[in-house]
């Protein structure tokens, strides 16, 4: 461990610390708390939004899966920049128009119904702790290759400071530290780039041609070609449609949308957000062949059996130990302020929607909705953590694949409905989110990433479902749940609908045209 790493790290930690303890003087209300007050412009929200969708999986993770395995590590890339097209042309304008802090809010709009804001909540929580265990896995990783410590201890220690930044910081606090990594990510990921091509005297050509002779026993087929892993076709397909559909519905970047102050400024941050999220992953091709060409196949796994340390490898091996220590403290940086998000929208869907207006009806105080919500982040963070201390092997691009698998089938049939159907009803959006739900985890439960009878897995026995994302047929579930439930439930009065589409459209709601 080298005083350059130990030096990185202290000035990261220090900044984000001065960050946060500025926010806390500006956050005095719930709505300061859970949405910095709306008072982000586009393009901050947008950058906002980059260091929120940028996480571990983006950085650690896709690069140790396409040096692993080539184009198949590839498909994230793709799917997780697309899914912002399904975001701008969707969801943007109609959540920020109709919500106020959470998706529940949302849907709340059109259903009044405190069954269907409980489950809303349920689902998003859950959203939430799958992708929280992605960022921490790779947390404890990274830590324990730089410092040494023991993977647990290494991921009590990022929780903590997670924890940290949501009690006392909210949104605002969330919000710059995520604004300042996405910048740093950047940077960390152009010198990283440039360095690459320098080793292939900028010759694109060259380095596809080298990538192309790679070959090993554990490849299924060529690394530059779909299915080196042996997957079907079917299966990555599934891998598509979690990823294509999923940030559509994921918590917490919906959420930032509220903290934005119209529909305007929510569709000029998704502008924001795809380009520079759209040059990220395109530099991540870079990242995984450089791996790839520089590092032996052994030495990404002796670090980490999934490959997550691969990019901070490549860094040590491109610019010794300050490069190294300065992508380290990126990836640092990266999962503090996407796991701060997260915890913030899970206590969000906790303290607004579960207690604040399932339990105490709305009846409830700024200060209880406060404390409420700060109890809620501290319970997210704890169980969250013990979760990641039993899950140290698992890729964290494939565990953030399963938290957009959820919000896919369980999130997204119901948005979507909200906003254009008009037969839609209260039956049809409980029917839709719990369906979604428990198809999604129960076929992840069955699935080869929990049964396996090489004891790779949790339960050492064959799977009964052979796919490892369930997205097609979970996704289907939850629509096919909505639209059942709709039918089978008793039809409601379209007057809500019809305020709906006028406030998703406009933002003004048909009361106050009325008065």
């Amino acid at each position: 461990m080298s005083a350059t790493v130990i030096i990185m790290f202290l000035v990261f930690v220090g900044a984000t610390l001065v960050i946060t303890y500025f926010a806390s003087k500006r956050t005095n209300s719930a709505k300061d708390f859970y949405t910095a007050g709306g008072g982000l412009t586009g393009w901050q929200n947008g950058l906002a939004i980059s260091g929120d969708y940028l996480s571990a999986a983006s950085f650690l993770g896709i690069a140790g899966a396409i040096a692993l395995w080539g184009f198949d590590g590839f498909f994230y890339s793709v799917g997780y920049l697309t899914a912002y097209l399904v975001v701008l042309y969707i969801v943007a304008e109609p959540l920020r128009n109709l919500g106020k802090y959470t998706v529940a809010d949302m849907i709340a709009a059109r259903f009044e119904l405190k069954k269907v804001r409980a489950f809303a909540a349920l689902s998003s929580i859950t959203i939430v702790i799958f992708y929280m265990l992605a960022q921490l896995v790779g947390a404890g990783a990274l830590i324990q290759l730089l410092f040494g410590i023991p993977y647990t201890l290494s991921v009590i220690i990022v929780g903590i400071m997670m924890t940290i930044y949501v009690l006392f910081g909210g949104m605002t606090a969330t919000s710059w530290v995520q604004m300042v990594k996405a910048v740093l990510l950047m940077i960390g990921t152009v010198i990283i780039s440039f360095l690459v091509l320098l080793h292939f005297n900028f010759n694109i050509f060259s380095m596809f041609g080298e990538m192309k002779s790679i070959t090993a026993p554990e490849f299924k087929g060529e690394f530059l070609n779909p299915g080196s892993q042996g997957a079907s076709p079917l299966n990555n397909i599934s891998l598509m449609i979690a990823l294509l559909f999923g940030t559509a519905g994921l918590p917490h970047i919906l959420m930032r949308f509220f903290t934005v102050k119209d529909a305007k400024t929510a569709r000029s941050s998704v502008m924001w957000a795809t380009w520079i999220i759209g040059i990220f992953y395109i530099l991540t091709i870079f990242l995984g062949f450089g791996a790839a060409a520089l590092l032996s196949r052994e030495e990404i796994i002796a670090a980490n059996p999934a490959g997550n340390m691969a990019a901070p490898l490549l860094a040590e091996r491109l610019g010794g130990d300050l490069l190294m220590s300065f992508v380290a403290a990126v990836a640092f940086a990266t999962i503090l302020a996407v796991v701060a998000g997260l915890v913030l929208s899970g206590a969000s869907a906790f303290a607004h929607d579960i207690y604040g207006q399932v339990i105490k009806k709305g009846k409830i105080s700024e200060q209880q909705q406060m404390l409420a919500a700060k109890i809620a982040a501290f319970s997210v963070s704890v169980f969250a953590i013990i979760l990641a201390i039993f899950a140290q092997n698992q890729n964290v691009a494939f565990l953030v694949s399963l938290a957009f698998c959820v919000a896919a089938s369980a999130n997204l049939p119901v948005i979507v409905f909200t906003i254009f159907w008009k037969r839609f009803n209260t039956a049809g959006a409980i029917t839709g989110i719990l369906t979604g739900l428990f198809a999604a985890l129960i076929l992840v439960i069955l699935g080869p990433n929990v049964m396996d009878p090489a004891g790779g897995a949790f339960i050492e026995m064959s799977p009964v479902f052979p796919l490892d994302n369930p997205a097609i047929i979970s996704v289907p579930a939850g629509f096919l749940g909505a639209f059942l439930g709709t039918f089978l439930g008793k039809q409601e009065s379209v007057e809500k609908y019809r305020e709906v589409q006028v406030k998703a459209a406009t933002g003004i709601s048909t009361s106050d045209i009325s008065h």
